[in-house]
């Protein structure tokens, strides 16, 4: 009854902290955001301190660096990749026309009397792709409109958020502290260790997959811009964002940049060789260099797993859903896999009578 008990406080504690995110999601998104960054600026925050700076001076120097990166994105970046980005959504339409032109250059001499058909089902693809994009359009700006309005503004994210950090950096110690001493002394230590095994899946992606997206990300946007690619710079940022889901990244950023190279430039192949160099590249320089020695070994996150957590964490949560979907399957998965070995050693799965069997065969301690 009393492990009932316990089940029944703990689930209760869970739910009501579900409820209260969903009703509370609306003003989360700088205090979620600054979790976040606080937990992946933890470590520099404390490399400072080990060099003699009180935490308080080495949280400020953080926050500070944090403010100056930012700043130096939004003003030497975020212009580039709004306005390739603007473009990118005004020339799709004419850009599907000229795919068209190639793709119908293409197959008139390989399709031969079958072409008509052909043509007649690409002209009807094309034109539902046309009409089609003037509403996915409408209805993501639609959406971004709505979710801004809901997080009060931007400039109280951009004011909230660092200040948020500065406080958890400085606290972060005496707050893991506090709390470990709030844990059920009888299965504090199994709480620990799933906090550490947790902790390690979080971090290697926070961390290291974020540093691995930000290199592969830069990797692919100059490497495209080398190549001359039309929209390079959002094509080649935007794979090296979606490169923390294995593969997707890289998939994605090679069909749209090899689709774009063919379009400005058939019936040359040269540009489209640039582009499979450059994904060759980044694919190769992730898979033996930049995972293996940044973000480790694997911490059990299936790719399909990853995708289903931000499908569900965004149309519950939003964009605060997104912020903290990787941690949160990161950390339910370690949760599965304890329960999975409880399961495992435990008369359920293994019956009264082995069980019994078991304890029959370990020896009797004999005393002095």
């Amino acid at each position: 009854m009393h492990v009932e008990r316990q089940v029944l406080f703990w689930l209760s504690a869970l739910i009501l902290l579900i409820l209260a995110a969903l009703v509370l999601r609306a003003v989360l998104l700088p205090f979620v955001a600054g979790l976040v960054i606080a937990y992946a600026l933890n470590p520099l925050a404390d490399r400072l301190g080990a060099l003699g700076l009180p935490r308080v001076w080495a949280s400020a120097i953080v926050v500070v660096l944090l403010i100056l990166v930012l700043a130096a994105a939004v003003v030497f970046v975020a212009p580039i990749v709004v306005n390739q980005l603007k473009e990118f959504v005004d020339a799709l339409p004419t850009e599907l026309e000229r795919l068209r032109g190639v793709i119908e250059a293409s197959a008139r001499e390989r399709l031969g009397s079958r072409f008509i058909d052909f043509q007649v089902w690409l002209d009807s693809a094309v034109a539902e792709l046309s009409r089609n994009w003037a509403s996915v359009v409408g209805f993501v700006a639609q959406s971004v409109w709505s979710q801004g309005r809901a997080l009060v503004s931007f400039a109280s994210l951009l004011l909230i958020t660092p200040v948020v950090v500065f406080y958890l950096l400085v606290d972060w110690h005496p707050m893991l502290e506090k709390i470990d001493s709030w844990l059920p002394r009888d299965h504090a230590p199994t709480i620990r260790r799933l906090a550490q095994e947790i902790n390690a899946a979080v971090s290697a992606f926070i961390r290291g997959q974020g540093l691995v997206c930000l290199i592969l990300g830069t990797l692919y946007a100059l490497g495209l811009t080398w190549a001359d690619i039309p929209y390079g710079l959002v094509i080649g940022l935007g794979a090296g964002f979606l490169s923390f889901i294995p593969f997707v990244g890289f998939t994605l950023g090679l069909i749209t940049a090899s689709t774009m190279a063919l379009i400005e430039y058939w019936p040359q192949t040269l540009p489209l060789l640039k582009v499979i160099a450059v994904f060759g590249i980044g694919q190769a320089l992730d898979s033996s260099l930049l995972s293996p020695r940044i973000v480790g070994p694997k911490v059990g996150l299936h790719p399909v797993w990853l995708i289903f957590a931000l499908f569900v964490f965004a149309y519950l949560f939003g964009f605060v859903g997104v912020l903290v979907a990787v941690p949160m399957a990161a950390a339910i998965a370690v949760l599965v896999r304890f329960a999975l070995e409880v399961y495992l050693s435990s008369s359920i799965y293994k019956g009264r009578s082995a069980v019994a069997s078991a304890e029959l065969e370990q020896p009797v301690e004999k005393g002095p």
